[in-house]
């Protein structure tokens, strides 16, 4: 038997996270370092997936099945096809980066007691989450990635209820009930979305006899397997619902910019570059895959939906006055540019919605950590604090930037290849819905250069008059991911060479091809 490489890439977090948990109260920064460790391990057990994928190879790759529930017909399998790979690796880069920037978020929370642990309960959770999302990007078990799905919404309540943003204004009472409520919300929405998720995986197994999702693909495509058009849609609108709560889409939308708010800059990254990720990955891996026709039958409104999240978000994003719930609102933009990518059903659409779910996890991760640096010396999130920051910090406003031009998708950054992409595949065919999510281009320059402009430009306010620059484990964080925007903007090869053939799966299980450009015959 062949070293059983998925599983470890998943079971070393886990277990990273237990060891973190138990270490003694004394020795929080043993237990810093212990996490950090173990997340450059995941990241280097990544990387060794990374390696080992084949791009012009199987389908799923690397795979592990074994009987898990056989009453039920419930396996352990796992498999990485070339999106769940870039994910994957997405998700092992940016831990060792949420580690470092969080270092001191739950320093303060220290009560003295030897059984009271919160420094090593924040970064078990981290891992934890870590751990169980690389698994839901492997799963190929239905029934698996239903329990991985659900579960890793425990750990995240705890991340955002129990270590919230110390930059709160009122009193402590007040920051601690507005982070109970952002939890509760976040928990209560994902929550409800998962029992409907449940309800059609529970109807997909009664329909197919089996939970492995390349079984059940196997049978439809062979025609042996026929689902009613009608159970068909209904199953496909169970997962969605779930997917599109978690991704998330306009409507269901509002617990993110709460979630984002309360939490730390740190866990906020998880959330938005990490967590949600998911939604969207299931979104190809399962709807389109298991439910093609229902798919096509649900695409118009879908795509309707997704250009109300890329409008309405980035026209909030321009009303904020919190750094934080602008990156919010403006991240459920660009959650709708990924959907819209993903039901263009154009190989370059769904080429850039996965581009994108890459890019949008550094460029988010970027911004979103330079200004919890940034709010963590001001002590306020509120852009109305700031003024003149580049003066007094030029490193900071200078990556600050970057992180902005990288959300607007700058040509030259990484997200202007992956939007580029969603805008070329939706015009081939539905070139209405091309032209208005091309107003979210604009929009996201408006918001994004006059946040610079508020709190990084004109005269220098009191209060950040002796603010300091980048630290160098600050600048450990940022410069990498920085260094990636501009390498992925000018060479994304390596990554649309693992991408494409994915995708084309993905168009075959549909049945879509590309439309042909519509070229007048020359005299």
């Amino acid at each position: 038997m062949s070293f059983p490489l998925l599983t470890a890439t998943a079971v070393l977090p886990a277990i990273g996270a237990i060891a973190t948990a138990a270490v003694p109260a004394a020795r929080r920064t043993a237990a810093k370092w212990l996490a950090l460790a173990v997340s450059l391990g995941t990241l280097a057990l990544a990387a060794a997936v990374l390696i080992r994928f084949e791009p012009g190879g199987d389908r799923y790759q690397l795979t592990e099945s074994h009987s898990w529930i056989a009453d039920f017909g419930v396996r352990y399998e796992l498999g990485v096809d070339g999106i769940g790979v870039v994910l994957i690796a997405l998700t092992a880069l940016l831990i060792p980066f949420i580690i470092l920037a969080g270092w001191n978020d739950a320093d303060s929370e220290e009560t003295g007691s030897s059984r009271w642990r919160p420094t090593q309960g924040f970064f078990a959770l981290i891992l934890m989450v870590e751990a169980m999302v690389i698994l839901s990007f492997e799963a190929t078990d239905v029934f698996l990635f239903y329990i991985l799905f659900e579960a890793m919404l425990i750990p995240m309540y705890f991340l955002i209820g129990g270590f919230g943003d110390r930059a709160h204004a009122g009193t402590d009472q007040n920051a601690a009930a507005q982070r109970s409520y952002a939890a509760v919300k976040f928990l209560l929405y994902n929550l409800v979305g998962g029992l409907i998720m449940l309800a059609a995986v529970i109807g997909l197994y009664v329909v197919a006899g089996s939970f492995s999702l390349t079984e059940i693909a196997e049978a439809r495509a062979s025609g042996e397997l026929n689902i009613a058009t009608n159970t068909e849609r209904l199953l496909f609108l169970g997962f969605f619902f779930a997917f599109a709560i978690k991704a998330p889409l306009w409507p269901l939308h509002t617990w993110l910019p709460n979630a984002m708010g309360e939490a730390t800059a740190p866990v906020a990254v998880l959330i938005t570059a990490v967590v949600d990720k998911v939604g969207t990955f299931a979104m190809l891996r399962f709807c389109l895959q298991l439910f093609p026709e229902a798919s096509k039958w649900a695409t118009p409104v879908i795509i309707v939906l997704a250009l109300i999240s890329i409008v309405y978000g980035a026209l909030l994003a321009v009303g904020q006055r919190d750094i934080k719930r602008l990156v919010a609102y403006a991240s459920i933009s660009h959650f709708g540019f990924i959907v819209l990518g993903i039901f263009a059903m154009t190989s370059q659409g769904q080429s850039g919605a996965t581009l994108y779910m890459v890019n949008h996890g550094i460029s988010t991760a970027a911004l979103m950590l330079v200004a919890g640096f940034l709010i963590s010396r001001r002590g306020s999130r509120l852009i109305a604090d700031y003024g003149g920051v580049q003066k007094v910090a030029p490193v900071l406003a200078g990556t600050f930037l970057i992180g902005g031009l990288a959300t607007l998708s700058l040509p030259g950054l990484a997200p202007f290849v992956s939007e580029f992409l969603v805008l070329v595949g939706t015009f081939a065919r539905y070139p209405v819905a091309g032209i208005i999510a091309t107003s979210g281009i604009v929009l996201a320059a408006l918001y994004t250069l006059v946040l610079y402009q508020r709190t990084m430009t004109g005269p220098v306010k009191p209060e950040v008059r002796s603010m300091p620059d980048l630290r160098p484990r600050e600048l450990a964080v940022i410069a990498p991911l920085i260094a990636l925007l501009i390498f992925f903007g000018v060479f994304p090869k390596p990554l649309t060479e693992i991408v494409n053939p994915a995708v084309e799966h993905t168009m075959s299980d549909v049945q879509k091809k590309d439309p042909r450009p519509e070229v007048e015959a020359s005299q």
